[in-house]
């Protein structure tokens, strides 16, 4: 009976890893909704606003606009004073205040400000900004920004030597902010609403449309990007609801499209994983070419009673050829199978770009080829 009683437990272990594992399996390569959609009307909106900082020591601008505003602000507090520059100059800085207010916000929220010298400051590093009005792209004063400065480094100069460990002209002001109104962001319209793909896929989009019809609700995608959703009677007045049950489901991801990114200024390259080659052959070369320079004085003798010096190069050129190596690849090669060929004939990242630009020249490389 103790047999039998443990093959049964083995055979019930046996069982639960292969659910478990069916599970994972099942599992990997799935996305929620809300990871790769939003909603459509559901937005960030950006602030702008001109101000002054104050409190800089000696690292502020002298410009014509800090001058002026320090005028006027003053005045605003009740001081005039005759003329701009009885103000000591260096020890204000007059800056741009930017910020990205989310949606739902509501009046009394706070939100972090990034301040950003306007003019020739040398640094904010331990500068105080002075109440800056915060506007919309509508000219509607949104919220107010207040208070010092963090720059998250220094910058030091000292008889023509400077040590720096960060770009200290523009800073942060964390919950520097008061949102001022609330902002109102309307969900969906009589029609239901609309789920919108962060990244425009057909496939992606169909696949959407499919599990919202088959768990919650009408859903039909009506292009790339743009799902719509009928909302069910029973969440008319809880869309909210609606919303995070949809969300919520989770669905297979789509294949990414074929792309090869490049970044010729730090020569950095990002090949996806469904890049395809066709048959094609490679042939890489240097040819270095050096030409070296030594300069000698001609100087007649000693005794001579002619003659001037005059000054003689000499130039060197040497040509140095490495041998050149040819690999092949075949038909519908992978990412490893193009990485590991490179590698065997020692390209750098420059050298890769030249080859991938000339692969697609050549209609072997079956992807996207994007330059940044």
């Amino acid at each position: 009976m103790g047999k039998f009683m443990k093959k049964i437990l083995i055979i019930i272990a046996l069982i639960i890893i292969s659910l478990v594992c069916t599970g994972l399996k099942a599992s990997a390569g799935t996305v929620r909704i809300k990871d790769v959609t939003h909603i459509d009307g559901i937005r960030e909106n950006q602030l702008i606003g001109y101000g002054v900082v104050v409190g800089l020591p000696g690292t502020g601008d002298n410009s014509k606009s800090t001058q002026m505003t320090n005028v006027s602000l003053l005045k605003n507090l009740g001081t005039v004073i005759d003329k701009p520059d009885d103000i000591k100059k260096g020890n204000t800085a007059s800056v741009i205040v930017t910020a990205i207010i989310p949606p739902f916000v509501r009046s009394g929220d706070k939100i972090d400000v990034t301040v950003s010298s306007l003019a020739d400051a040398k640094s904010l590093e331990g500068g105080v900004l002075v109440q800056t009005q915060l506007l919309a792209p509508n000219g509607e004063i949104i919220a107010v920004a207040q208070g010092p400065i963090s720059t998250g480094g220094t910058d030091v100069s000292a008889n023509g030597s400077s040590a720096r460990t960060s770009i200290t002209t523009s800073g942060r002001v964390p919950n520097g902010a008061i949102v001022e109104r609330d902002v109102i962001s309307e969900i969906g319209d009589d029609y239901g609403l609309k789920v919108v793909l962060n990244r425009a896929d057909f496939t992606m989009a169909a696949r959407v449309a499919s599990i919202i019809n088959l768990n919650v609700a009408p859903a039909k995608a009506i292009d790339g990007s743009t799902i719509q959703v009928s909302i069910p009677d029973k969440f008319i007045d809880d869309k909210i609801k609606f919303i995070s049950i949809l969300e919520n489901l989770t669905l297979t991801s789509a294949d990414a499209v074929a792309k090869v990114i490049i970044n010729e200024r730090t020569g950095t390259i990002v090949i996806g994983s469904n890049v395809k080659l066709l048959p094609a052959a490679i042939a890489h070369g240097n040819l270095t070419v050096t030409v070296s320079t030594t300069n000698e004085v001609s100087q007649p003798a000693s005794l001579s009673s002619g003659g001037t010096t005059v000054p003689v190069a000499n130039s060197q050129i040497s040509i140095n050829k490495e041998a050149g190596r040819v690999i092949e690849i075949p038909s519908n090669s992978n990412l490893n199978d193009l990485v590991r060929a490179l590698n065997s004939i020692g390209v750098t990242p420059y050298d890769l770009i030249s080859i991938l630009q000339a692969l697609k020249e050549a209609g072997s490389l079956q992807a996207i080829l994007e330059i940044i």
